[in-house]
């Protein structure tokens, strides 16, 4: 079976019960839209971290956020074939995977694009407190440009798309963090997939980031739920 939820922010707890619970395998996945808190660290914290991982019946499939560094450019990370698309992995933690940016996978014959990354509105915050932050936040233009090349190959037409973030036009406002100057956040991200939301042919759409849980249209936003794929 195939699964999905949103952020976990390196809190697995509910992930473990849900495991427990319906007795799922690492034959199993687990697709996190983000923001997953394994690589956010880069030290002792993140170990002790995938070492409990390795105790949870699933293999995680993880999209990459804005609280973690990519794991490209991690040095323990290698790559392979995972459901026709490269994932990262590290040979330690056989069931973390990293989705990478502008593949398609094919999950249960389902076509899934994957485009990660999103913008911190905590950047400042974070820099101020000496709490990381990572330039490879956002998706930049050699990424954007790949998702494009791969969409053409696709003739634009993919069953399932996954992000971080959501393309401009469902930004949910009403759910926005209060104190923060709107008219300074990159929005560039939101507005690519505005573009890629417009000239692709698709059935549904999920992304994290938001902290909510909500469908609109055929986008549907994950945080705590978790739902079969």
């Amino acid at each position: 079976m195939i699964y999905i939820t949103g952020d976990k922010h390196g809190d697995y707890s509910d992930v473990f019960e849900f495991c427990n619970k319906y007795k799922t395998s690492t034959n199993d996945i687990m697709i996190i839209l983000g923001d997953a808190g394994i690589n956010y660290y880069l030290d002792d914290r993140d170990y002790i971290l995938k070492n409990s991982l390795l105790q949870i019946p699933i293999t995680l499939f993880c999209i990459h956020g804005n609280h973690e560094e990519r794991p490209e450019n991690i040095a323990s990370y290698k790559t392979k074939t995972f459901h026709n698309g490269i994932v990262y992995y590290e040979e330690d933690y056989p069931n973390i995977l990293f989705a990478k940016d502008g593949e398609v996978y094919d999950f249960d014959d389902k076509k899934t694009l994957i485009i990660g990354g999103a913008y911190s509105v905590d950047k400042d915050y974070r820099l101020a407190m000496g709490y990381n932050w990572y330039l490879s936040e956002q998706p930049n233009e050699k990424i954007k440009n790949e998702v494009k090349k791969v969409l053409k190959e696709y003739n634009n037409k993919v069953d399932i798309i996954l992000t971080h973030t959501c393309p401009f036009k469902y930004m949910p406002y009403e759910v926005f963090m209060s104190g923060i100057d709107q008219s300074k956040v990159d929005n560039s991200t939101e507005l690519f997939l505005d573009e890629i939301e417009d000239t692709t042919d698709y059935k549904k759409w999920y992304c994290g980031h938001y902290h909510t849980d909500k469908i609109v249209d055929k986008v549907r936003f994950m945080m705590n739920d978790i739902d079969e794929f």
